[in-house]
């Protein structure tokens, strides 16, 4: 039997991609592109963060001088500095995944994410690691520049790890649901001045709980960032404000259900595929 010869010009087949239960190589694609997304602005989305913070601590610094007594055992200037650390993270990672899909529906690039094979949790997972990075890095480079004015202490590093990566998880899902439901960067600006950052500033970030009248120490261990605070905290300088076991608890449940929640939205593409 004589087959017929190919033409050289034509394209080869290479058949047609079985994509499983998950698509890695998706994920792998949404992954780096959530970190070269920020990467490519990093004055914007790194270096300006941390100095900011840094600039807070200077200027508490300079404000207080000596005056301030010590607090859990330590300078404040140390006690403070990982609070300012954790509240930087946690409101860059909220940034992070909140802009990538708030800006993929105003320019409508969207639609290249939801006509590939890629399910919600792909999408999801790739957006919380965007934001787990940022937060990361932003952590690192802010110890760097703080630890020759100020040797902070490390008691735990698994605390320090553990609620970092808790706390970032935590914002990007917020992120992902303010960025489903904002239309515009305004939208996004009020979430931010009116609920992210009033909970990361009345969280213990600057003070301890327990110096709080009765009821607003009562108030203020409901709020999910002051467990964060709290536990970032501990990590450095080994002593916290609340039980950790109970912290690390509601975390984990929080993030459970947020993810839950955000993953349904996703699944039925509310304001993304309207």
């Amino acid at each position: 039997m004589i087959y017929p010869q190919k033409n050289a010009s034509e394209p080869q087949d290479f058949g047609v991609r079985v994509v499983g239960r998950v698509n890695i190589l998706g994920l792998q694609t949404l992954i780096r592109r959530e970190i070269m997304r920020f990467m490519r602005v990093v004055m914007q989305t790194i270096f300006a963060p941390v100095l900011t913070a840094v600039m807070f601590l200077a200027v508490f610094s300079l404000a207080l001088g000596a005056d301030r007594p010590n607090v859990l055992g330590v300078n404040f200037m140390v006690f403070l500095a990982p609070g300012l650390l954790m509240m930087t993270m946690l409101q860059n990672a909220f940034a992070n995944s909140s802009s990538s899909l708030l800006q993929a529906k105003m320019m409508g690039t969207i639609v290249d994410l939801l006509m590939p094979p890629i399910g919600p949790g792909e999408l999801l997972f790739a957006m919380m690691v965007g934001a787990i990075a940022r937060a990361m890095i932003i952590c690192l480079l802010g110890i760097a520049i703080i630890v020759p004015f100020e040797q902070l202490p490390v008691s735990a590093p698994w605390a320090i790890l553990a609620f970092g990566l808790l706390g970032s998880s935590l914002m990007a899902f917020l992120g992902v649901l303010a960025g489903l439901w904002a239309d515009k960067f305004d939208h996004l600006a009020a979430v931010t001045n009116f609920v992210i950052t009033p909970l990361t500033f009345l969280s213990g970030t600057f003070y301890l709980i327990e110096k709080l009248p009765d009821g607003l120490n009562v108030a203020a261990q409901l709020n999910p960032f002051f467990y964060l605070i709290d536990g970032f905290r501990y990590g450095f300088l080994g002593e916290a404000d609340s039980n950790l076991a109970v912290g690390v608890g509601v975390l984990i449940a929080s993030n459970l259900v947020l993810a839950w929640a955000t993953f349904v939205i996703m699944k039925r593409g509310w304001r993304i595929k309207s």
